[in-house]
């Protein structure tokens, strides 16, 4: 494995990133392949990783993919050229089988997620730390009907009253949905002048206990996560 090739200096990318990348979606790439855990060198593009296990995150915003390996990758093209970035050139390879997990696309992943939020309860608690002791439905609860639905006696019907302002000033805005955030810090695909990087996900059931080693392969580069 080469890691040796083209030196991305902290003002050229900070100049890229004031230009371009703030307007694109993925997560806000590192100043060079070395800051990454892991990185090398392939052709003349650099690349690191860093190994997440299930986690995504942006900011304050933190979540769980539990069935999900996630992999936060970022691509550095050579300075003044345009190369095409395809998650589908990356390839992930679990206790060095020979199979290697293909990544899911983030609309694959946001479907999924969205259907998990939908069957429980408690969607934050499952998605940040597991069930726990939150129960499960099976669809929307069906208000139950009363002999006498019209009689305004049994069931009043509340009046709609207009939102008042909060006098702590605290902001209420809700949090940012998983499944959205999936899609706004996936990694970005397409032509790319700039540094770009963001997660990709590879459907994964196991247990995240037994893994012993992680190797992200990309083209002819293997870069050890684990």
């Amino acid at each position: 494995m080469k890691l040796v090739g083209p030196v991305w200096t902290k003002a050229l990318v900070a100049a890229a990133l004031a230009t371009a990348v703030c307007a694109q979606p993925g997560t806000t790439p590192k100043s060079s392949p070395a800051d990454y855990p892991a990185h090398a060198i392939e052709g003349s593009v650099g690349v690191g990783a860093e190994y997440m296990v299930h986690s995504f995150s942006r900011g304050e915003a933190y979540y769980i993919a539990k069935d999900y390996l996630v992999v936060e990758v970022a691509v550095f093209p050579p300075e003044g050229k345009t190369i095409e970035i395809r998650p589908a050139d990356f390839l992930l390879r679990v206790n060095g089988r020979k199979q290697a997990l293909a990544p899911q696309t983030p609309e694959m992943v946001a479907a999924a997620l969205s259907h998990a939020e939908w069957r429980s309860a408690d969607p934050h608690v499952e998605m940040a730390a597991g069930a726990g002791n939150a129960s499960v439905i099976y669809g929307v609860p069906v208000p139950q009907r009363t002999p006498y639905p019209s009689d305004p006696s049994v069931h009043p019907v509340p009046i709609p009253q207009a939102p008042k302002d909060d006098p702590t000033g605290i902001d209420h805005t809700p949090p940012v949905k998983a499944e959205d955030l999936v899609i706004e810090t996936a990694l970005p695909e397409g032509a790319q002048k700039w540094p770009a990087s963001g997660f990709l996900y590879f459907a994964y059931t196991g247990k995240s206990s037994s893994i012993k080693s992680v190797e992200l392969v990309y083209k002819s580069t293997v870069l050890r996560l684990k």
